[in-house]
């Protein structure tokens, strides 16, 4: 009996491990990762910061339009200053060591900006939309930025409603964390239902929401074309209709009176009786 317990024992303590230790990488493919995720660090960092900076520094700029695109800047810039560099080590060693309050706080910030950035597109395309169908009042107020500072808040607010409560007091509502030691997750990973929902709001919704956007500005615009190609069109048929009407009539009126003018003279000259003979006041 000792000896099978022994068995049991040593068997559930390896499948405790092998649950808690995720493959290590080493070597060649250790160094090749590491300097790929700095490098996307250090791209995606500075290039956002860029465009940070030149709304903060060009006036202009600071359009309502422009709004959105600082937004999807300022998410972006936080998944690479903060949300890549702490995944970096947990990734490569197969280990999380910062404990479960950074945890925490690293699940909420990723779930959070990785939404504010999708929302922030569908919000992009939306204002590409607006300028496309509704041109006129679209242009009169681009000056009116608390409407596009109104919008931004409540991605993020859409955002964080999303993911950060189930992240916080999952595992109270629970009773239980289901999140193994040295790991972290969220505690949901394993809920299909929550799963389900939650992709259908943050994924499938945008990709439709975005889709319709951009094919009716295609649309649109298709049909600016044609009508354009229409107007154009008619515009040339109707020149030498127009120049017949108007232009042609004055010069041949001009040449047909000019004509008769001519033959009246040279008709009056040749039917006067006194023309051919000499005026008798002039005879001696």
């Amino acid at each position: 009996m000792s000896e099978e317990r022994t068995e049991s024992n040593s068997s559930g303590d390896c499948s405790d491990a092998s649950v808690q230790r995720s493959p290590v990488f080493s070597g060649l493919a250790f160094v090749m990762l590491m300097l790929m995720m700095v490098s996307l660090v250090v791209v995606i960092v500075f290039g956002n910061a860029l465009v940070i900076v030149a709304f903060k520094v060009d006036k202009s700029l600071r359009r309502q339009c422009n709004y959105y695109f600082l937004n999807l800047a300022v998410s972006d810039f936080l998944v690479g200053a903060f949300c890549i560099p702490v995944y970096i080590p947990y990734v490569l060693t197969g280990r999380w060591t910062l404990g479960r309050g950074l945890c925490k706080l690293w699940l909420v910030m990723d779930y959070l900006l990785c939404s504010a950035s999708v929302f922030s597109i569908v919000l992009i395309s939306y204002d590409r939309f607006l300028s496309v169908t509704r041109a006129v009042s679209y242009h009169a107020r681009q000056r009116m930025t608390h409407q596009a500072i109104i919008k931004m808040i409540a991605v993020w607010v859409l955002a964080f409603v999303l993911y950060g409560p189930a992240i916080l007091f999952w595992e109270l509502v629970v009773g239980r964390s289901r999140v193994p030691k040295g790991e972290c997750f969220a505690e949901f990973y394993y809920s299909w239902y929550f799963l389900l929902s939650a992709s259908v709001l943050e994924f499938f919704s945008p990709f439709i929401s975005v889709a319709f956007f951009n094919l009716s500005i295609c649309l649109s615009i298709r049909k600016r074309r044609f009508h354009s190609r229409d107007v154009h069109i008619h515009l040339q048929m109707s020149e030498p209709t127009s120049a017949q009407g108007d232009g042609i009539p004055l010069s041949h009126n001009w040449g047909f009176g000019m004509k008769h003018a001519i033959k009246g003279s040279i008709h009056s000259q040749t039917s006067s009786p006194t023309s051919g003979k000499l005026d008798p006041s002039t005879k001696k």
